[in-house]
């Protein structure tokens, strides 16, 4: 997953300036985002506190290493099988 250059707290603040009322239009051009990644933020991080983006992004993390960690156990579970039905 790429690494975003604005924090948490970033994202989240210009969340809630979108939700007071201020412009899209002014909020990317002050952070230097597109429009298109504003809207992605809002449909995903939408609602969110600081502390809840956090967790999320912290989960994620986890879950990346746990797939990495699985297909490593699944792939030498195989190479095993492949081993032991070999007739010698």
């Amino acid at each position: 997953m790429k690494k975003s250059k604005f924090t948490e707290t970033q994202i989240v603040s210009a969340l809630k300036e979108y939700a007071a009322g201020k412009s899209v239009a002014d909020i990317c051009r002050e952070l230097g985002v597109n429009k298109q990644t504003f809207y992605n933020w809002n449909r995903k991080y939408g609602g969110m506190e600081t502390q809840d983006l956090q967790r999320l992004r912290d989960l994620e993390q986890k879950h990346a290493q746990l797939q990495k960690m699985y297909a490593d156990l699944a792939m030498d579970n195989k190479v095993l099988k492949d081993v032991l039905s070999k007739k010698f």
